[in-house]
């Protein structure tokens, strides 16, 4: 039965949740542990992002691009203690986390390159005399909230176009990673950011829920679950604030009658295993034509096949522990429930008799519409296969899902991919590629997959105050 409170009463409700705790997934070894701000702290550290703004957006455009820029550097040179870290805390293989750092690195440095051409001045081609200028002004404060998949990634989306612009930021980050939130606060400070422009909160739920409804804060961007997106969308459009919300995905990835088979199935396990499968634009359903499913099943298959669990901190290893023991248990119910219901097996689907979150790289097929997995988002190594009979039969099944983050279509005929790919409901759409992310690259999605957009110019432009000043020309 439905829980007939709303989400907001749910938020405030979990005002007191405890500890921010290290966990080593691969071990189970509880690590560090943080406490909670108390509630004056999070009131204090509101007021000093609300007097840091009127400072930080008066700055020189050249000055803010400067702070960003070293940031970006710092990422650098401090690349190997930061992978460590996100290594120990959610168990991204190491080879994976030091390209997480890089990859943060150069969205940094991507919005300091652009700043003058994002910012620039917008004149207007107008029907009426005299001149019309559209300003990109920053807004206020904003709220960040955000999850232990990339713990510097998710944070440099959000906090990269915002710094350029003037913003301050407040940011939550998940309870499981609050080593790497320190990290990347550190990393701030070390690259000289003035005090209250970034401030890393260990705060609770209903801390969260006042900021947002404060006046001095004007935007809210999460990336999470569904269920927290509904609360944060809910509070944030009962006080009128402006939110983004990235919230998942269960990516269609098409292989079509005509596709190199070898590229499509080595493609398919790297979009499927990658960081564990712990990726909202991982490749998670796997529709193929009919006529080469058996092929590209079997060749699938040998390819998740070298996706071996073992330590993370090992140059060797692939796949890595699922994040916390209740992340993997999360995601067991959802494979145990499409086996239990008469899904077929391919590789693994048994739980792992050993210490630490790990689950082995698992393929299913004839997963049908009773069980949880044909709609769900299945967070770690699974993947699920499923047979189309034409290629409109393959995007009725791809646009059968309640997401609409992003996908894959495989062909060896441009157009024909294009045609298909044109015809998925999503955000993002790649062609004989797993979907991947750059800084030029728009990033967001539709349906339950959230609303708004980051990244590229779109990034810059979604907490800012697009300002018309028009100047008429008085009659001689």
């Amino acid at each position: 039965m439905s829980d007939p409170r709303s989400h907001i009463d749910l938020l405030k409700e979990r005002r007191r949740m405890g500890v921010y705790t290290t966990v080593n997934p691969a071990t189970g070894e509880k690590v560090a542990e943080f406490s909670e701000l108390t509630d004056e702290e999070a009131t204090a550290a509101l007021d000093q992002a609300g007097s840091a703004y009127t400072s930080w957006k008066q700055r020189a455009l050249q000055e803010r691009v400067a702070f960003v820029k070293r940031i970006a550097e710092v990422h650098r040179e401090q690349r190997e203690d930061l992978a460590s870290l996100i290594t120990l805390e959610m168990g991204k293989p190491i080879t994976q986390a030091r390209g997480e750092v890089d990859l943060v690195a150069s969205i940094y440095d991507y919005y300091a390159d652009h700043a003058e051409e994002f910012l620039a001045d917008e004149p207007l081609d107008i029907a009426g005399p005299g001149t019309a200028v559209v300003k990109t002004e920053p807004v206020g404060v904003l709220v960040g909230i955000m999850p232990w998949n990339y713990p510097y990634y998710q944070v440099a989306r959000f906090a990269a176009p915002n710094l350029i612009l003037g913003n301050t930021i407040l940011l939550k980050h998940a309870r499981n990673c609050p080593q790497s939130a320190l990290a990347i606060a550190r990393v701030f400070s070390e690259a000289g950011l003035p005090e209250g422009v970034y401030t890393n909160l260990f705060s609770n739920n209903g801390q969260i829920a006042d900021m947002i409804a404060d006046p001095r804060v004007q935007g809210v961007s999460l990336t999470g679950s569904e269920r927290a997106g509904s609360a944060v969308g809910e509070v944030a459009g009962r006080h009128m604030k402006k939110y983004v919300l990235e919230l998942g995905g269960s990516d269609p990835f098409i292989v079509l009658d005509d596709a190199d088979l070898d590229a499509a199935a080595a493609a398919a396990a790297v979009g499927r295993f990658s960081n564990v499968g712990q990726a909202c634009t991982a490749s998670k359903r796997f529709i193929v034509l009919d006529t080469v499913y058996d092929r590209f099943l079997e060749k699938f298959i040998e390819q998740s096949g070298t996706y071996v669990a073992g330590n993370p901190a090992l140059e060797s290893t692939k796949l890595g522990p699922l994040s916390s023991d209740s992340a993997r248990q999360d995601f067991v119910d959802l494979v145990d429930d499409a086996i239990e219901r008469g899904a077929s097996v391919h590789l693994g689907g048994e739980l792992p008799d050993s210490p630490g979150a790990f689950y082995p790289a698992t393929v299913l097929s004839n997963v049908t519409k009773e069980m949880r997995a044909y709609t769900e988002e299945l967070f770690g190594p699974a993947a699920v296969v499923h047979r189309a009979a034409s290629e409109e039969d393959a995007i009725s099944i791809a646009n059968d899902s309640p997401f609409g983050l992003s996908g894959s279509v495989f062909s060896l005929d441009p157009e024909r991919a294009l045609r298909v790919a044109n015809q998925i409901e999503t955000g993002m759409m790649w062609i004989n590629s797993t979907s991947k992310t750059a800084p030029d690259l728009p990033f967001g999605g539709i349906k339950a997959s959230g609303v708004g957009r980051e990244l590229a110019r779109y990034g810059i432009n979604e907490f800012a105050n697009k300002k018309l000043i028009r100047i008429p020309h008085a009659e001689q």
